[in-house]
């Protein structure tokens, strides 16, 4: 009779701590994002009211889009917040992705060194840009991550024909901010996202040489991951998370972010018209 009795203790303990793992695996979320979402402090402006609304956590995981898309493929991902168009359209069209939008956007800019040793300054043409960096072998640091930024780069030298040559073309293998660091120390042109950069200027020895071509349009998209059907419980999160993300309310506020630091806008808020 005690081991009858002992044995049902036993179940119901096993019961009770089941419900509960499954209750806490509720409240949080992964969200797998490009890294300038994260440097620039986007992220830490937006998320704490989003966790505060909801009680549920948002675990950050800040790469470059390619390997957060990876992430998503992998079911290591619930939300991912990334900038590299065509293989988002990829990821969709292989079924990875229940749902995606247009959050916001904001620019690529080239940096370089004050003394701008391949005369670029005042250069509206990124295309030109980057020939003369290629001709004058002036150093270049490339991300080299499959992030967004460094796909635009990409896509950028192979319509000039430019194959980089490891005379001047570096990687850094790192995110947006371990990267720009890298090329204020070696004093190297790079590409960049505008927010990131003016996040971490005030520490670098780097300025805009070329800005301003429709070229360095910089898309981001929130996509929510298609999960098993036995993970439904961070889906319907990650749902909430992502109409949070496109709200008005939020938008708004994605609006605002930057300018009391520095008088201008780091990302435009675009989650009903974005170019998809």
């Amino acid at each position: 009779m005690k081991k009858i009795v002992l044995l049902s203790v036993m179940v119901v303990l096993l019961l009770s701590l089941t419900v509960v793992f499954k209750a806490e695996s509720r409240e949080s979320i992964v969200l797998a994002t490009t890294t300038s979402a994260e440097n620039s402090g986007l992220l830490a402006f937006l998320l704490p009211d989003f966790e505060e609304a909801y009680g549920v956590k948002v675990k950050v995981v800040a790469v470059g889009s390619g390997k957060a898309l990876r992430m998503g493929m992998e079911g290591e991902a619930d939300v991912l917040l990334v900038h590299s168009k065509d293989a988002e359209e990829s990821f969709m069209d292989d079924g990875y992705g229940i749902m995606r939008s247009a959050v916001m956007y904001n620019e690529f800019i080239l940096v370089g060194p004050k003394e701008d040793p391949a005369s670029l300054k005042g250069l509206k043409d990124i295309a030109l840009a980057y020939k003369k960096i290629a001709d004058s072998e002036c150093s270049y640091l490339s991300r080299g991550d499959e992030s967004g930024t460094h796909v635009k780069e990409r896509t950028l030298l192979e319509s000039l024909g430019i194959s980089p040559s490891s005379r001047w073309y570096l990687e850094s293998g790192q995110g947006m901010g371990a990267t720009l660091q890298m090329a204020s120390e070696l004093m190297a042109y790079t590409l960049t996202d505008r927010a990131t950069y003016l996040s971490m200027s005030s520490h670098l020895d780097l300025e805009v040489i070329v800005e301003d071509d429709r070229r360095l349009f910089n898309q981001y998209s929130v996509i929510l991951v298609n999960r098993a059907e036995t993970e439904k419980e961070y889906e319907n999160n990650a749902l909430l998370f992502y109409t949070w993300l496109v709200s008005e309310k939020t938008q708004n506020r994605i609006a605002t972010f930057g300018q009391r630091e520095y008088g201008q806008q780091l990302f435009v808020p675009n989650a009903d018209h974005g170019d998809q």
